[in-house]
Parts: structure tokens; C-alpha cells; sequence
């Protein structure tokens, strides 16, 4: 072993002797050149490092944004998706329980409920568990012009006890219905009865199928 090792050191000595014999014999100015080229290529390769370390950013940059970009395409399309009522939606808000003994509520006094509701900040409304309300729901009476006793919401026939679920500050829904003269108001002056209840949790599962625009069309960014 003694003998290996000392082999190993004869032969690793050689090798440095040969190498800086390599050198050894070289003039000064070549000795400068030499040096010269050992510190161009250094130097290159700093730069492709620099190179590499900048492109690797660069991809991570433009992968970040990208992510943040779908991340926000996500919580706009899911925005839209609620105000527009292609998405089930869940949030604090009200439920309205409205009874009519005396037949005699109709769509007047729901178009006021439902638009006394959007000034409220209504982000989703719905009725009777059965229809969502959009901004192209219509109501009619299925008759005459003010016709009571019969709602019909974008085609179907509501029953009662009639149900008004918003999603919204619980608060402002609540005192939007109830203030002098609006609809909790005017289904008492029918001969009804119109419970509010503030909730935690309303849950709106009916949803609208997409509709593609007949007349509409959108504005392409110059």
C-alpha cells in the first residue's frame, strides 16, 4: 500500500511538471497572450452565464404571469358567471316567504321587489327555487294587464307561498323590501303577508342557459 501511494504521488508529481514545463518555456508575451485568452474566455463565459441566468427568468416572469393572467380570467369569468346566472351561487343574504290569501298579488308588486332588490346590490336572485332572475327575465300575468293571483316568471307559473332568495348585505336587501311604501308594504295593502329572514348562508342552485346576443355585439379594442 505504501508503495501504491507513493506511485500515486511519483505520478501526480510528474503530471504538474509536465504541466507547468508546458508553460516554462513560453516568452513573456506569450506568457500575456496566454493570459489574455484565459481571461477572454472567462469572461464569455460569465456573459453566457448571465445569458442563461436572465432567460431563466425571463420564463418564470412570463410564467407567473401567466398564471396570475388565467387566475383572473377564473374569478372575472366566475363573476360574470353569478351576475349572469349561469353559476350556482352561495353568500349571505335574505329569503322572502310571501303568502296571498286574497289572490290578489301579482307581477306589479314583484317587479317592484326585484328592482327594489337590484338597488339594493342583489348579486343573485332567486324564485321559488325554480327560476333565477337575470337581466332578460320577464314577468307576466298570463291575461289582462294587471291581471292578480297569477305570477308567471319567464314562463313558468309561480304557487305559493311564493319565495324570494337574494344573496347580498342581509341588511340593505332587508330594509330595501321594507321601507315605506315598497314591497313588503304593498303585499299588505293586498291583503298578503311578506316575511323577511336575514340569513348567513342562501344558497342558489337554478341556473340560465347561455344565450348568445341576437343584436349585440362586442366592442373590439383598438
Amino acid at each position: 500500500m505504501l508503495l501504491a501511494v507513493l506511485g500515486f504521488a511519483a505520478v501526480t508529481q510528474v503530471q504538474s511538471t509536465e504541466a507547468d514545463d508546458t508553460y516554462s518555456g513560453l516568452r513573456q508575451e506569450d506568457l500575456v497572450q496566454v493570459l489574455n485568452g484565459l481571461q477572454s474566455a472567462a469572461q464569455r463565459a460569465e456573459n453566457d452565464i448571465d445569458q442563461l441566468e436572465q432567460a431563466q427568468a425571463g420564463l418564470l416572469n412570463n410564467a407567473d404571469s401567466r398564471e396570475a393572467a388565467i387566475a383572473r380570467a377564473r374569478e372575472q369569468a366566475d363573476a360574470l358567471g353569478v351576475l349572469a346566472g349561469t353559476l350556482p351561487a352561495t353568500g349571505p343574504g335574505i329569503r322572502v316567504v310571501v303568502t296571498d290569501e286574497s289572490g290578489q298579488i301579482g307581477i306589479d308588486q314583484f317587479l317592484n321587489a326585484l328592482q327594489e332588490l337590484r338597488d339594493a346590490g342583489a348579486e343573485a336572485i332567486e324564485l321559488n327555487d325554480a327560476v333565477r332572475v337575470v337581466a332578460q327575465t320577464a314577468l307576466d300575468d298570463g291575461g289582462a294587464a294587471g291581471e292578480p293571483g297569477r305570477v308567471i316568471v319567464d314562463g313558468q307559473q309561480l304557487s305559493q307561498p311564493y319565495v324570494i332568495d337574494a344573496i347580498g348585505d342581509p341588511d340593505t336587501l332587508a330594509t330595501a323590501l321594507d321601507i315605506l311604501g315598497g314591497f313588503v308594504e304593498q303585499v299588505d295593502l293586498a291583503g298578503g303577508r311578506a316575511v323577511i329572514e336575514r340569513l348567513d348562508v342562501v344558497e342558489i342552485a337554478t341556473i340560465r342557459d347561455v344565450r348568445a346576443p341576437e343584436y349585440a355585439t362586442p366592442v373590439e379594442d383598438e
